[in-house]
């Protein structure tokens, strides 16, 4: 199982420890760093900026949001930073959901989830292939654009730019079960928001059809520490954050994972509770037992004892959301 390093978003500012995080985890033998975007920083300028103050750890997006960028604009990126980065790019993409795509980018959210992913992942293959013109008559992502308010003049094009790699990898972060299987057929890998080494029955039926080499990357909060409740609250905040907050009352892809895990009279309490108002209580709500094993946190022996459960189920790179260099250290040493 190799090891990578989770970045996420900024929060109110750039923070100054990922730089030297990513450096560090270069220099512990991580296989990849990864950067995220929701509302506020993007996913590809630091990674651009990690890229040039390191020279062999993979850079990954987890995840570059679908609705953000037309699907030729994100393989500009990547094939941009692919060059310069020496081949080092890892393409994860994902839809998001309704509140940001049509609340933030301005966009409806598709009415076919899974078209318009398969429709997106399909351009930027043509785009990263340079076979041809990049041409597809789709539901979302036409090219040339054939709808009724176009000029009728658009031109198939293909990259003035030869990709440096036409297999640059592909990873979607799907959170439903028919997307992950579709995931398994169109993409290189899966990143999982929300893993459990406990529940493989979860996933099991949607991860059939995953073929040799399919990359399995969950991302998982690491932390040494003492007091392992003390320790699971920040993983407990990023739950109720997401669980509670991320979506609407109706429709919300993190709380319905969770209810699919085995928490389902939780995740609605949450969700009640973060939209009353009251988000410390919705933190609280989250039970400490979910929170723990979707994580490691705790005593360095403790950590290498449940890390043995990880390895043994088919995830390939566990993405660390390491907060400090000492968690860094330990988790390298420990998956050794």
């Amino acid at each position: 199982m190799r090891l990578g390093l989770a970045l996420g978003y900024w929060g109110r500012g750039p923070d100054p420890r990922h730089v030297p995080l990513a450096q560090e985890a270069e220099r512990l033998g991580y296989h990849s760093v990864w950067t995220a975007e929701s509302w506020g920083s993007d996913v590809f300028t630091p990674l651009t900026w990690i890229a040039a103050r390191t020279s062999t750890i993979r850079l990954g997006t987890a995840v570059a949001q679908m609705a953000a960028r037309s699907p030729t604009t994100t393989a500009m990126h990547a094939l941009t930073l692919d060059h310069l980065s020496g081949g080092r790019v890892m393409l994860g993409l994902g839809l998001s959901g309704p509140q940001v795509v049509e609340g933030w980018y301005g966009r409806p959210f598709p009415k076919s989830p899974l078209t318009a992913t398969r429709e997106y992942v399909d351009v930027v293959r043509q785009v990263l292939g340079r076979q041809a013109p990049v041409e597809l008559d789709g539901r979302f992502h036409s090219h040339p654009y054939r709808g009724p308010d176009g000029t009728g003049l658009g031109k198939a094009l293909k990259p003035i730019t030869h990709p440096l790699r036409a297999d640059l990898p592909i990873l979607l972060g799907a959170e439903g079960p028919k997307n992950i299987a579709q995931t398994t057929r169109i993409a290189d890998g899966w990143l999982p928001l929300y893993w459990s080494p406990n529940r493989p029955e979860v996933y099991e039926a949607s991860l059939a059809g995953a073929p040799e080499g399919f990359l399995v990357a969950p991302m998982a909060q690491v932390r040494v520490c003492d007091d392992v409740a003390e320790g699971l609250l920040p993983v407990k905040t990023m739950l109720g954050f997401y669980i509670g907050g991320m979506g609407h009352a109706a429709r919300n892809f993190h709380a319905d994972l969770m209810a699919r895990m085995g928490y389902e009279e939780q995740a609605r309490r949450i969700q009640r509770l973060f939209l009353e108002g009251r988000r410390e209580e919705a933190v609280l709500a989250v039970p400490d037992a979910f929170a723990d094993e979707i994580s490691l946190v705790g005593p360095r022996e403790r950590i290498a004892e449940r890390l043995e459960s990880w390895r043994k189920g088919p995830v390939t790179d566990l993405l660390a959301l390491a907060p400090d260099q000492e968690s860094l250290r330990a988790l390298a040493e420990l998956n050794a």
